[in-house]
Order: C-alpha cells, then sequence, then structure tokens
C-alpha cells in the first residue's frame, strides 16, 4: 500500500497524481500572500500560547521559525515546491522541518486552511485597500494643483463631443477630482466593511478549542472578528468589492485618458506629453504617441473581465467553502497592480504634460460657445420668452455660419437686423460667459476656488 504524505493524506492509500498536483495547486500564484500568511500564523500562535493551548516555549519556537521562513522568502532561498499545493502547506512544512514535526504541527489547532485563506486573502485587499486610497489622493492632489495655474485658461465645454459652452480648465479638472474623490470614499467605505477577522472560523462551523477571536483580530488589525464562521470561510463580498471599486476607478482613469488622447492630436493641440511619458514609431521618425493614456484606457477591459470572473465563480456556490474560489486570487492580483501601476504613472505624466492654452482659446473661437449666453440676454435684460429667444438666437448662429464666422465675431448692426431687442455684444465675451456662471458648482472663478478649497480640505 503507497502512503498519501500530503499533510491532509491520513485517510487516503494512494499518491495524489501529478496530473491532480497541477492543477489543484496555488502555489504559484498564492505564493504572493507569504507576508500575510505569516503574520496570521504568529498571531494564531500568541493566541494559541495566551490560552494555554501552547506553551510559551512552543509559540516561541514557531515564531522564531516563521520569521526565519520569512527572512529565506525575502532573500530568495526558499523552496517553493509544487508538491506543496498552496502557501499555507510550503509554510507549515518548512516550519516542521525548521523545529520539527511536534511542535510545527501544533500551529494548525483550532484553524483550517479555509479561515487561513480567508484571512491571508482579507489582509492583502484591505492593504491594496488603502494603497490605492493614498494613490488616488496622489492624483487628485496633482489634479487640483494643475487647476489653480489654470483659472483664467479658457477652453471649449463639450456636449456630443461638439462645442458647447466657454468653460476654464481649472473646472474641467476638477470635474475629475470630484470623481476621484467619490472613488477615494467607494475604497474607505469598502476597508470599514470588510475590515473583519475570519481566522478562528476554521473548517465552516468554528472549534471546540477555547480560543480568542478578539485577541487575533486586533493583532493582525482587524476591527474586530467576522460574526458568522460559516459565512467567514465562503465570503468573497471584499474582494468583490475591491474589483468593482478598482472597475469604476479605471471608467474614471480611462476617460481622462481618452481625452488626453484626443488633445494630444493635432486637430486639438490642447496638451504636449513629455518626451518621458511618449513613445515612437519604428517606422514613422516624426510620430510621438500617447501610449500611457492608450494603455490605461485599454487596461480598463482588463480589470472589468476580472470583476466579472470572480462574480461569476461565487455565482450559485453553495456553502460553506468550495475549490471553486481557490480562482479568487489571480484576477484581484492583477487588477490591483494594474490599479497601482496606473495611478502612478497617470499621476507623474500629468505632472510633466504642457497644456497649451493658446490652442485652447482658438478652439474657444468656434462652434458659437457663446450663444447661449446671447439667449440668457434676452431673456433675463428683455422679457423675451426663452423658446422665443433659443429661436432668434439659432437665427444669429445660421446667419454667422452662412457668413462664415463664429457667433462672437458678429457686428452689432448684424444682429439687430435679426432682433431689435440685441444692442449689446458684450454678452457674446468667451471671458464673460465664464465668470457669470456663477451658481454653485459652476465654472466663474469664485466657483473654481469653492471647488478647489472643498477639494484641499477633503485632501487634508
Amino acid at each position: 500500500m503507497t502512503e498519501n504524505k500530503k499533510l491532509w493524506g491520513g485517510r487516503f492509500t494512494q499518491e495524489a497524481s501529478k496530473l491532480l498536483e497541477e492543477f489543484n495547486a496555488s502555489i504559484g500564484f498564492d505564493k504572493n500572500l507569504y507576508k500575510f500568511d505569516i503574520k496570521g500564523s504568529i498571531a494564531h500562535a500568541k493566541m494559541l500560547a495566551k490560552q494555554g493551548i501552547l506553551s510559551n516555549y512552543e509559540k516561541d519556537q514557531i515564531c522564531k521559525g516563521l520569521e526565519q521562513i520569512s527572512s529565506e522568502i525575502d532573500s530568495g532561498s526558499f523552496e517553493f515546491k509544487i508538491s506543496d499545493e498552496d502557501i499555507h502547506m510550503a509554510i507549515e512544512s518548512r516550519l516542521s522541518e525548521i523545529i520539527g514535526k511536534d511542535i510545527g504541527g501544533k500551529l494548525h489547532t483550532a484553524r483550517s486552511r479555509n479561515d487561513q485563506v480567508a484571512v491571508d486573502f482579507r489582509q492583502y485587499v484591505m492593504s491594496a485597500n488603502l494603497e490605492i486610497s493614498t494613490l488616488i489622493k496622489e492624483l487628485m492632489k496633482t489634479l487640483t494643483n494643475i487647476a489653480k495655474d489654470h483659472l483664467n485658461t479658457l477652453m471649449p465645454g463639450f456636449t456630443h463631443l461638439q462645442h458647447a459652452q466657454p468653460v476654464s480648465l481649472a473646472y474641467h479638472l476638477m470635474a475629475y477630482s470630484f470623481m476621484f474623490m467619490r472613488d477615494y470614499e467607494r475604497f474607505i467605505s469598502s476597508f470599514e466593511r470588510n475590515n473583519f477577522s475570519p481566522l478562528g472560523s476554521a473548517a465552516l462551523a468554528g472549534t471546540p478549542h477555547n480560543i480568542d477571536r478578539e485577541f487575533t483580530a486586533l493583532e493582525l488589525g482587524f476591527k474586530a472578528p467576522t460574526f458568522n464562521a460559516m459565512d467567514s470561510v465562503s465570503d468573497r463580498d471584499f474582494a468583490l468589492e475591491i474589483l468593482f471599486n478598482i472597475s469604476v476607478l479605471f471608467m474614471h482613469t480611462s476617460r481622462i485618458s481618452e481625452e488626453l488622447v484626443l488633445w494630444s492630436s493635432s486637430e486639438f493641440g490642447f496638451v504636449t506629453m513629455s518626451d518621458k511619458f511618449s513613445t515612437g514609431s519604428s517606422i514613422m521618425p516624426q510620430k510621438k504617441n500617447p501610449d500611457v493614456a492608450e494603455l490605461i484606457r485599454g487596461k480598463t477591459g482588463r480589470v472589468y473581465g476580472n470583476l466579472v470572473g470572480l462574480l461569476t465563480v461565487m455565482k450559485s456556490l453553495p456553502l460553506a467553502y468550495n475549490k471553486d474560489t481557490q480562482e479568487d486570487k489571480e484576477g484581484v492580483f492583477d487588477s490591483v497592480n494594474s490599479a497601482k501601476n496606473s495611478l502612478v504613472i497617470l499621476n507623474e505624466m500629468l505632472k510633466t504634460t504642457k497644456f497649451n492654452s493658446s490652442n485652447m482659446l482658438k478652439a474657444c473661437q468656434k462652434g458659437h460657445l457663446t450663444a447661449t449666453d446671447l439667449a440668457d440676454y434676452l431673456v433675463s435684460k428683455k422679457g423675451t420668452p426663452f423658446r422665443k429667444a433659443h429661436h432668434i438666437v439659432g437665427e444669429c448662429v445660421a446667419k454667422a455660419e452662412e457668413m462664415g464666422l463664429d457667433l462672437s465675431q458678429m457686428s452689432l448692426d448684424e444682429l439687430s437686423k435679426i432682433d431689435k431687442n440685441i444692442d449689446n455684444t458684450k454678452v457674446l465675451s468667451l471671458e464673460n460667459s465664464k465668470e457669470t456662471r456663477n451658481s454653485y458648482g459652476g465654472t466663474a472663478n469664485s466657483s473654481v476656488l469653492k471647488q478647489i478649497e472643498i477639494l484641499e480640505e477633503f485632501l487634508g
């Protein structure tokens, strides 16, 4: 009879197939959790000693051995074996080699790989949550600082990608700052909601051992233990939430990236990317490509896929733990890395981007941007019903296009021929248009300065 040498192999009479070992193993990717696994094991050992389940000597030997393993992994001398299946068994096996099975084998008392992986993965996600939140704040600071330098830089505001009304570049960038503020708040909300420790839930039903889950929760930086052991080992809401939050974040970064791509084109010429964050063509010597913005835009599809992938894995899973949930990590690792890398490079790229105010101003002199101002003037100063004013200004725009002019370039004489109530062309000034929109949240400098104040107070 062949003995199964796995740590779980007591009831098996045959060695595991090599095919099964390769198919079943997660060591290739969950080794990323080693710091959290060791941290969780040290906390567990301390708790077992506190409760009298381990002696202080046994606890000290275990902790010393775990710290040695951490150093071995850090230095690259640790051997990861596919036969160990996952990071938990790899560390436990090495621990027994270092301090002996008699003591090393006691570490797993009152826990299961089910709650072990749950606490490791949750620690990773909580840590990533805070890292990404910090990077979002850094991006918001950059956008706010750029905005303060461009309160009077006029540019077209767009709807349907058509020229609509004049706004300031500061106002436009503030729109993105407030998107990222909501992103930050989502990550922090998720952290608060999910910062609970599943350690001590064991396989699914808790443990008969006299453990102290509050101790391990606080030792690991969690708010408290989770409430129900069965839910704790099968819950991956925390992973789904970070994938959702990253997906919304990338929806926003893809929007600003798309605008940077458009604005860097010859047709717009609103921005010039630094050579540090641009690439060239292998065949066309003149090219300067906005690859960073394009890659961020492209990675959006990737992180969306990771979210849908885990939602599909979790769909219809019966309680409690199922091996399906081994598929929860790679997508999260990938999305977290994509988010951190993209936020860092987007932030640095924006700091070195030149905004071409003269080209933005030229673009404002096309598309009749102050047409609405003329309509509002007729309503507020001349008592014209808005729908009639709208029609009158529409006629003025048609006449301007017939003459090959922008509405702002038409003479008072030409405009008054269309409607005698038009007796002032100051209303067609781009700067005047921007400054009259001083309602809360508007594009007037007074309003934008208030928005900057709100953001700076939020950023601390």
